[in-house]
């Protein structure tokens, strides 16, 4: 396999993404997989020095948008872009050995850390980008006076200390957990549209009396309270490293043989087009809403698959939630352009009936229901199995088998939460608690379509089909973990007009770093902050270069960077800005 080569000119590949990509072509255990190059660099197409993940954090708007909860940028304490980049590159070899099959040259496949930071960031940056206007963007930095709501996490702390993420899926269920604590109600009702919409916005300002709540109640008084209210709260783990292990995903074959070809709708015989969208001439029947199943729909489609998205009568509700980009939601249609939509009602027998009809025609039928939807609506694997034999049938779960046959209700919140995550992506000094960036929601997507496409290639060896189940707990433990020793140069240096992340040289060479800045060498943590802010960002880049401890500006505005004509060749501009398919494949 060749493996880490660089572009001229570009540092060596990010090493966190090659491990991760090995890892997954390994449990995809294709021999044929092998015979196909990969390359996973820090920049790819944008004109932006980029040299390592926090770089790419700082440049892409992650440290922008998992601050906005904090009020300034936060860097997360895990390679989480690298991350994303080493499943992109698994998800690009599996989809060049599909359209090897049918007969298109491909040997090769590159993307980058910086085009999967774009990726997970599709949905902030559309509503950034779209012409209307959002209502809670005043709450993205406003500082708050006192009684008023205030950007803040969704950790709350009990009376004996325990840190907890709650969750709940309506107003009713926000309402009774916070009347049965005892909470005024109009601070409730205050508080549950910026909670309803903290995973669009990366922001929950929540009025104080709420916290204050949480404090003076024990936390077997607030678990009684959500299981009595149909809500959900889960402890916040200290630990980085969960209880237990599960497999990224589980493929399962069927008994039978499908009898399908791979390719069996006509391609172009154009070779270059047939190697831009790998997965063309393939059929996926997505059923899902939220982030995880429709970015799983999404990734697909970008290499080429046609996907049909299968809606209730009147559409998806989330096409209504602003800003909107035309006629839709822009956060919506980042993660749905694209796909065709047919309205069909699954409580009726005939509705039942047209999904089947769909499903005979496709290749992939995915979801993200609730457990024991699919078998209550006769729509799971051995329902359909029979419509189209040689079907791939995926579930994209919240926590797979993970927590037994009732888990609580599997968010992204409170998987970051149980799993380790909240606390592996905070450094030593900080308290754990969840990212307001949908962190699992998008990596769990991206799971579960390799794990699709590691299911197409098994019926492209076998003839047979699968079931393929993900979980975003799955998907949560691909991130490396280890909480990592706070550092003065860990959180971006604040300058005039800006932000500037430091590369590791300043973490290693605090004596160059104060030098740049007109210090003394012993110059400490506050005095290097306090100089920062007296210049310009623009001005202390040369001076950061000239003494060998380079930074990396920081995004403060993602409408800003879908302007910056350096990310023009990994974004597309229309009425909204959106990521460009991140594989290049020659």
């Amino acid at each position: 396999m060749t493996v880490c080569v660089p572009r001229a000119g570009v540092p060596a590949t990010a090493p966190v993404a090659a491990g991760v990509a090995a890892h997954l072509l390994d449990l995809v255990g294709d021999p044929a997989t092998a015979t196909v190059g990969w390359d996973i660099d820090w920049q790819g197409p944008l004109s932006v020095p980029l040299a390592d993940e926090r770089g790419v954090q700082a440049a892409c708007g992650i440290m922008h948008v998992h601050g906005r909860a904090a009020g300034h940028p936060v860097p997360l304490a895990v390679d989480y872009a690298s991350t994303v980049a080493g499943v992109l590159a698994a998800q690009g070899v599996c989809a060049a050995l599909l359209a090897r099959a049918a007969g298109a040259d491909v040997t090769q496949v590159r993307t980058s850390v910086s085009q999967a930071a774009l990726l997970a960031l599709a949905q902030y940056l559309a509503a950034a980008t779209a012409d209307g206007d959002d209502p809670e963007d005043g709450l993205l930095s406003r500082p708050g006076t006192e009684g008023e709501p205030v950007p803040v996490g969704c950790a709350f702390v009990s009376a004996d200390g325990v840190r907890f993420e709650l969750e709940a899926l309506d107003a009713e269920r926000w309402l009774d957990f916070w009347q049965l604590l005892g909470a005024d109600r109009a601070d409730t009702g205050r508080g549950w549209r910026s909670f309803q919409r903290r995973f669009a916005t990366a922001v929950c300002a929540l009025p104080p009396a709420l916290s204050a709540t949480a404090r003076r109640t024990p936390f077997t008084a607030i678990r009684s309270a959500a299981d009595r209210s149909g809500a959900a709260v889960l402890p916040v783990r200290e630990d980085p490293f969960p209880p237990t292990v599960t497999p990224l995903w589980t493929l399962t074959p069927f008994p039978e043989p499908g009898g399908i070809r791979i390719g069996r709708t006509a391609r172009t015989s154009d070779a270059h087009r047939t190697a831009g969208a790998p997965l063309e001439g393939l059929r996926v029947v997505e059923s899902a809403r939220r982030v995880q199943g429709p970015m799983a729909g999404h990734v697909l489609r970008l290499l080429g698959a046609d996907v049909v998205r299968v809606e209730p009568p009147g559409g998806d509700p989330m096409r209504g939630i602003p800003p909107l980009a035309g006629a839709c939601s822009a956060r919506f249609s980042a993660l749905n352009a694209g796909k065709s939509v047919t309205e069909i009602d699954f409580t009726s027998s005939a509705g039942r009936r047209a999904v089947r009809e769909l499903v005979s025609e496709a290749d992939v039928f995915l979801h993200n229901w609730a457990p024991g939807k699919a078998a209550r609506l006769g729509l799971d694997a051995e329902d359909l199995r029979p419509a189209r034999p040689g079907l791939v049938y995926a579930w994209a779960s919240g926590w797979g088998d993970a927590l037994g046959p009732a888990p609580p209700v599997g968010t992204d919140y409170l998987v970051q939460a149980h799993g380790g995550l909240a606390a592996a992506l905070r450094t030593a000094n900080e308290p754990p608690a969840p990212s307001l960036m949908t962190l699992t929601d998008v990596l769990g997507g991206l799971v579960c379509a390799q794990g699709v496409l590691a299911a197409l290639l098994t019926r492209l060896r076998t003839g047979r089909g699968s079931r393929v189940d993900s979980s975003l707990y799955s998907a949560a433990g691909l991130v490396p973990r280890g909480r990592r020793r706070h550092e003065a140069t860990d959180r971006p240096l604040r300058t005039r007009d800006g932000y500037l992340s430091l590369e590791p040289q300043a973490r290693e060479r605090p004596d160059r770093l104060a030098r740049a800045l007109g210090l003394g060498v012993s110059a400490g943590e506050d005095a290097i902050a306090s100089r920062a802010k007296t210049r310009r960002t623009a001005a202390w880049l040369p001076r950061l270069a000239a003494a060998g401890v380079a930074g990396t500006p920081v995004c403060t505005s993602l409408a800003d960077l879908a302007r910056d004509p350096r990310f023009a060749p990994a974004l597309s501009i229309g009425q909204y800005a959106a990521p460009l398919a991140p594989w290049e494949f020659s």
